[in-house]
């Protein structure tokens, strides 16, 4: 049985009309014959064969016609398989990525790589080669995210790099006993909270990657406020956040991961003014009990510096019942200024990591003695209270 890209051949016309008729009309369609009896090549091509038998010489004899063999009849709509596409063998998006990798790519060859390199120092080449890797993968979905959702390189290439300078230039953090955070392995880092808007949790999660020399991410249990706002929750999941309750923190610690807990809750972050630095109830002490089942540190952390970025004099109560929300703040700065209201003041921050408080030498049934959990959950809290203190001494101004 003769192919579609045979019968174009034969049917006259060059060759590369035949492959272009192949590629568009498939088998079985009818079109094919149709346009083989229209065509001017299929005629001419009937007429030189008749030419030839009539010029042919008498006293040879034909030699005898071989017979085809007979054509299967092939099963309702099948047909050959189309020659694959390289278009459709691409990844999704892959032809979008390489478009705008090739279009930067020459524009940053042409006039515009001198520019570059004058605006962003040595080295731009390869950060933005770094950069259109990136987008490539984002394009190709080629990353990977674990099972709470959490994308590493999203969180490196453009979460702590969008935070980073709010922590170095604006805060200008200062980060002190990280030595005391484990290169490999879990450990449960638990913090004061502070600052009206959760700013020190973020600073937190910079300084634990950037301080620790296998650039470890900090996991944080986020309160369940934070999975319901929109746009907020994907956010969140894609930084390594996850709900602030027991299981999820024994699984994350369990799989060698730091963990970052804040017990004070709204009742530390949205505490007035006054109150500052004099931590809240840490809770029943489930953070210790997820520790101990999982037989990690506790590493306790003192953060000075966020209980000033938001003064709160007052807490409009009737409005944050109205809204859903635990407190709606009243500052210096908001609400009578407006969008402006909104942005810290730049005080001096430091981070100070304590010595770890191990826990792999109780036995596993500890994890339910409620007086254990309560010693150590006590143990934790007054050592970030007197770190607070000690940090607080130690500091010259709010803002130098």
């Amino acid at each position: 049985m003769s192919s579609a890209r045979e019968q174009a051949g034969t049917a006259g016309g060059s060759a590369e009309d035949g492959e272009a008729r192949a590629k568009v009309i498939p088998i079985g369609t009818g079109r094919g014959a149709r346009s083989a009896r229209d065509g001017r090549g299929a005629r001419g091509g009937r007429g030189a064969q008749r030419r030839t038998e009539e010029l042919a010489d008498p006293t040879v004899l034909p030699e005898p016609a071989v017979e085809a063999e007979p054509a299967v009849p092939a099963e309702p709509g099948a047909g050959p398989e189309p020659a694959p596409d390289a278009a459709t063998e691409r990844p999704p998006g892959r032809g979008v990525a390489d478009s705008v990798a090739d279009a930067v790519g020459h524009a940053l060859a042409g006039p515009l790589g001198g520019l570059a390199g004058r605006l962003l120092g040595r080295g731009w080449e390869e950060r933005a080669a770094g950069g259109l890797g990136f987008l490539r993968r984002r394009l190709t979905g080629e990353y990977e995210v674990d099972e709470f959702g959490f994308d590493p390189e999203l969180t490196e290439k453009v979460l702590l790099s969008a935070v980073r300078p709010l922590a170095e230039k604006y805060f200008r953090l200062e980060v002190r006993g990280a030595e005391n955070l484990p290169e490999k392995g879990g450990a449960l880092v638990v913090a004061n909270h502070s600052g009206v808007l959760p700013l020190d949790a973020l600073m937190t999660q910079v300084a634990i990657h950037d301080h620790t020399p296998t650039q470890r991410h900090l996991r944080m249990l986020a309160a369940d406020l934070v999975f319901v706002l929109p746009g907020v929750n994907e956010l969140a999941r894609k930084a390594g956040h996850t709900l602030a309750c027991n299981e999820d923190a024994q699984r994350l610690l369990e799989l060698g991961e730091i963990v970052g807990v804040w017990p004070e809750g709204f009742k530390g972050i949205g505490k007035p003014f006054a109150d500052r630095y004099k931590l809240q109830r840490f809770g029943r002490g489930g953070f210790v009990s997820s520790a101990l089942r999982a037989g990690v540190p506790i590493v306790p952390c003192s953060i000075v510096g966020a209980e000033e970025i938001y003064p709160m004099i007052g807490n409009a109560r009737t409005l944050a019942r109205l809204l859903g929300l635990p407190y709606v703040p009243i500052t210096p700065t908001f609400p009578w200024l407006g969008p402006l209201g909104a942005v810290p003041l730049p005080t001096k921050w430091t981070i100070q990591f304590g010595e770890p408080i191990p826990t792999d030498s109780y036995p596993p049934e500890a994890a339910d003695d409620p007086m254990l959990l309560f010693n150590l959950t006590d143990e934790v809290r007054e050592t970030v209270q007197h770190t607070l203190y000690k940090l607080l001494v130690q500091r010259r101004s709010v803002f130098f």
